[in-house]
């Protein structure tokens, strides 16, 4: 396993990576961590008979996400990875879209145990992870430095390997872009959001807005995110 690579061939989204690797017709499939339930809802439209437990730890954003329009195959439910109220073998595929990093590192290889118990045998995990690294990350790390809980992301995933309760499927690595149409698009998705209290002094703030407009003067808008993502399946 490698947690970055040389080379990240540019996507347009990632749905190109999940609907080529994961067989979600007809399963059920819990996602951790759903954050505005983007990847939720595409995925529920996008295929038949496709059941899916949307979990977030963030009740702000839970309870928007609860005044969405209804959909008979989504359901939202307050939770975590480390302690998922669901019965065991239940689930055909998990579904990471960067939110391990966010479980709180003592807990994370609690949450791959989790995981792997909810899962089916031979079951999907799908956990994708921002790489630290790219055009943005050279703005987020001035106020909010992830290299540590990345690592620590990826010693879980390895850790639960090595230990024989997931087998590695494939390792993919890509680059998307994302664009913002100014600082304060920014700053409402990167620094004033629910999840995280960012109070910035003026100064660190000052320094983040003139670093953001630097490169996206240089990039014409656009930001550079590499991710990986490792496909695991349930060794039980």
């Amino acid at each position: 396993m490698r947690i970055s690579n040389d080379d990240y061939p540019l996507i347009k989204s990632e749905r190109e990576v999940y609907n080529r690797v994961l067989p979600m017709d007809g399963k059920n499939i819990l996602e951790l961590g759903c954050g505005k339930a983007d990847f939720t809802f595409a995925i529920a439209k996008d295929g038949r008979g496709r059941n899916i437990i949307a979990m977030e730890v963030d009740r702000l954003q839970l309870d928007k996400n609860l005044e969405l329009p209804e959909r008979d195959n989504v359901s939202f439910r307050y939770g975590g990875a480390e302690n998922i109220p669901l019965d065991d073998n239940s689930q055909d595929i998990v579904l990471m879209f960067k939110s391990l990093h966010h479980v709180p590192e003592n807990k994370m290889y609690a949450a791959m145990n989790e995981i792997q118990r909810v899962l089916k045998t031979n079951g999907l995990l799908y956990v994708s992870e921002p790489v630290f690294s790219g055009d943005i990350n050279e703005v987020l790390r001035l106020f909010h430095d992830e290299e540590i809980v990345r690592q620590s992301a990826f010693n879980a995933i390895r850790q639960s390997i090595e230990d024989d309760r997931f087998i590695l499927e494939e390792e993919i690595f890509f680059c998307i872009h994302i664009e913002f149409g100014d600082f304060s698009d920014f700053a409402d998705k990167a620094i004033n959001v629910s999840h995280t209290n960012h109070q910035l002094p003026d100064d660190v703030l000052e320094e983040v807005k003139k670093r953001f407009e630097n490169l996206s003067t240089l990039n014409n808008g656009l930001f550079s995110v590499p991710h990986r993502v490792d496909l695991l399946r349930n060794n039980k």
